[in-house]
């Protein structure tokens, strides 16, 4: 008779462990479809090329900004249709670089630490000048407010100077969190980050940033994004024609990237 109730009592201890696993093991599928479908939705592969691809709808942001109660402020120093564009250079310089980006873009990281002076020096000589096209498809894809509140944030920045943008947008991302995470969408965190570029959190600055006034501006700016013929990023376009961000399974090196550059712009 004890040996029956052993026998149970293993039997239910086994029956409870089996449980326990098979749940482990559940918990471990569900993860591994979070984590695949995320990769597969901001990391197309296609011979070592890694891009952000927009999946979301373009009506999307013009939603969001007809959904907005405030009123639509467009940053000083903004330029191109609707004040959706940021140029750096000269603006009369005979050449452009478009340059398509998403501040949640782990790719858009990469290419921002491998040649993003490069791209400022560029055009130092007045030859080229880089239009920014910011875009937030990574907050529907994703979930999430960063890249949203990160680009009303970089449109403060704008108001204060190009070169200012330019310093917050670098910060962002060398301190870009993981794409699954939403960092971004905390106005205190962002401005703690600007806080990294000299001069720039005046209190006009400070109040943008908190009161979130250029949330209007950033819808337009992600809307003109999602309207432009450009599905992923990071990318990047000479006088129209496409570099190759990429050499092989590696970003390209600054050199790479320059000769593309020069090249596609005939400066060569």
């Amino acid at each position: 008779m004890a040996q029956d109730k052993n026998k149970k009592r293993v039997s239910a201890r086994e029956r409870i462990q089996e449980a326990q696993r098979r749940e482990q093991q559940a918990a471990k599928r569900r993860q591994l479809i979070v984590v695949s479908v995320s990769a597969v939705v901001v990391l197309a592969l296609a011979g070592g090329v890694a891009l952000a691809i927009n999946t979301g709808s373009k009506n999307d942001d013009k939603a969001a900004a007809a959904a907005s109660s405030a009123p639509l402020v467009v940053p000083a120093n903004a330029t191109g249709p609707d004040g959706t564009v940021i140029t750096l250079g000269k603006a009369d310089a005979p050449h452009t670089m478009e340059v398509y980006e998403d501040f949640r873009c782990p790719v858009c990281k990469h290419f921002e630490a491998a040649n993003g002076q490069t791209v400022k020096q560029l055009t130092q000589d007045g030859q080229i000048k880089v239009e920014f096209h910011l875009a937030a498809f990574l907050d529907k894809n994703l979930g999430g407010k960063g890249s949203r509140t990160a680009l009303a944030a970089a449109g403060a920045a704008l108001n204060e100077g190009v070169d200012k943008f330019k310093a917050f947008h670098d910060v962002l991302y060398a301190n870009q969190p993981d794409e699954r995470s939403d960092d971004f969408g905390d106005t205190n965190h962002l401005l703690d980050l600007a806080g990294q570029v000299p001069g720039l959190k005046t209190d006009a600055f400070v109040k943008a940033v908190t009161d979130r006034t250029y949330a209007p501006w950033a819808a337009k700016v992600a809307d003109a994004f999602n309207n432009s013929q450009v599905t992923g990023t990071p990318t990047v376009k000479v006088d129209g024609k496409t570099i190759n961000l990429f050499a092989g399974n590696t970003t390209a090196t600054p050199e790479q990237f320059t000769a593309q550059v020069k090249q596609a712009a005939g400066l060569q």
